[in-house]
């Protein structure tokens, strides 16, 4: 709940967009476009179930956001003239361990504080 609530406030203070999610259940294309772009583009697969979704487009940014039973999120953005030009984005909630999948990786979570969600550990690619 946490991690959702910044990420709403931050999708509404930066460009003035009503974050929403809808359930994982019901927007499989964006379970499915994301899980493509992290086996084939990043060689990572979560055995975690996907909980819910955000797809949406602000600017000329599309931004995909995938909220996981174990607590992390996985947030993907694109530039949507230059698709090659690509973030990908893992934050942990409080007190989660590092996914396993993630372990190899050696990514380093650096920690920020917020007032909605205590304490994120956030990575990128």
């Amino acid at each position: 709940m946490g991690l959702r609530a910044n990420e709403a406030r931050y999708f509404m203070n930066k460009y003035k967009h009503q974050f929403t999610v809808l359930p994982a259940g019901e927007s499989p294309e964006t379970v499915n476009y994301v899980n493509r772009i992290l086996k084939d583009e990043r060689g990572i697969e979560f055995a975690a179930k996907p909980l819910e979704t955000s797809c949406f487009q602000v600017e000329n940014i599309k931004m995909v956001n995938i909220f996981y039973e174990d607590g992390l999120v996985v947030n993907v953005m694109y530039t949507i003239n230059d698709p090659k030009k690509r973030a990908v984005g893992f934050k942990l909630s409080e007190g989660m361990d590092v996914p396993k999948e993630l372990e190899e990786k050696k990514f380093k979570f650096a920690r920020q504080k917020s007032k909605l969600a205590s304490t994120i550990r956030g990575s990128f690619l």
